[in-house]
């Protein structure tokens, strides 16, 4: 639900809240138009009919007819109140509790993240609690607006991460082992070192897919929406970033780039090689056969796409100006990893650093 400014509208429902609903039903009206007309997400108006709901009797036919009561309403919700105790920290902080739930909705992100966003925009409140708080506050239905089925992954925590569609190897690694990488490339502390997938669309649907590359120590993303995922056209791809950058910069930025056995790689010597100049561009890795998470930064980032993108999605519908705003959600999410940051800040600064520009 919007204001005016277009900002979303988050509160607590009052008893006179409740009598208006309770009024506006009797007069047929929608449960979409009664949060209009609060300023809510129609979320909390159906959550709320159903907390007032009991079966009055009609007098008449002598049927049971489901009616909403106000009172009935407040009673369970002062209850429900109670039953989480007095000592509530973010009880008397409306305006934390408001930020919290706008920012998960609005920015669909999870309840770290928010201390990010938060830090990020230099919000301050009269309030601290931790992340693990705000999930138990969530779980015990604390929020009117979010829910565990509001957070992504429905808040349940994975530790390890199922990939979206996993390839055979199409033949033996074309180039170098990732068993040669330096250790600083293996341990991120030197920023343009990148990993290179493919995300596309689902069976029997269009060649088209995402070329989705993640530079290793600050996690940022390049999406780059492609006709196929033959090798030719991985190299074409490469080509036209190069061009973009010039080979100066493209070599400072991508220094090396690790990827999979699947034949949208096989073209090492070409992906290598510079278009613009005589000579190599960057090194190209290749991952162990069936073996993704050497690539973990970018099976995280694949599962965050497909958060926008689901699986199954045909790539052909999809517009540039929609993966440019997926890969710009992805890259100004907070990151514990990175204390908070977002992976476009951390990238921007270790730009910076060696006096270059986005």
């Amino acid at each position: 639900m919007k204001g005016g400014n277009g900002v979303r509208v988050f509160k607590h429902l009052t008893l006179t809240d409740r009598i208006r609903i309770e009024k506006w039903k009797k007069e047929g009206m929608r449960t979409r138009e009664i949060a209009e007309k609060l300023r809510v997400d129609p979320s909390t108006v159906y959550r709320e009919l159903k907390r007032g709901s009991y079966d009055r009797l009609n007098g008449t036919t002598w049927e049971l007819i489901p009616t909403y009561s106000p009172d009935i309403a407040e009673q369970k919700y002062q209850a429900h109140l109670r039953e989480k105790g007095p000592n509530l920290k973010i009880g008397k902080d409306h305006e934390l509790a408001a930020y919290i739930e706008r920012t998960i909705i609005d920015k669909d992100c999870s309840p770290a993240a928010v201390y990010g966003y938060a830090q990020e925009e230099g919000k301050t409140f009269k309030t601290h609690i931790s992340v693990p708080t705000i999930y138990s506050y969530i779980k015990k239905g604390i929020f009117l607006n979010v829910t565990q089925q509001t957070l992504p992954r429905r808040g349940v925590h994975k530790n390890d991460y199922k990939k979206v569609k996993t390839k055979a190897p199409a033949r033996a690694p074309a180039g170098e082992s990732i068993e040669n990488r330096p250790e600083e490339v293996k341990n991120r502390e030197e920023f343009g070192h990148w990993e290179m997938d493919t995300v596309y669309s689902g069976q029997k649907k269009s060649t088209v897919a995402l070329l989705v590359l993640t530079e290793r120590k600050t996690r940022n993303e390049n999406i780059i929406l492609v006709p196929n995922r033959r090798a030719e056209t991985t190299v074409q791809a490469i080509n036209a970033l190069e061009r973009k950058l010039g080979a100066e910069k493209f070599g400072i930025i991508y220094k090396s780039i690790t990827v999979d056995n699947g034949s949208e790689f096989a073209l090492a010597d070409q992906l290598e090689q510079s278009c613009i100049k005589d000579g190599k561009r960057t090194k190209i890795y290749y991952c162990h056969p069936y073996s993704s998470w050497e690539r973990g930064s970018n099976e995280n980032v694949n599962g965050m796409i497909r958060r926008r993108h689901p699986k199954g999605t045909d790539f052909s519908k999809v517009t540039p100006e929609e993966i440019a705003a997926t890969e710009s959600w992805i890259n100004s999410y907070p990151r514990k990893i990175l204390g908070y940051k977002s992976a476009g800040t951390a990238f921007r600064e270790c730009l910076r650093k060696l006096g270059l520009t986005a």
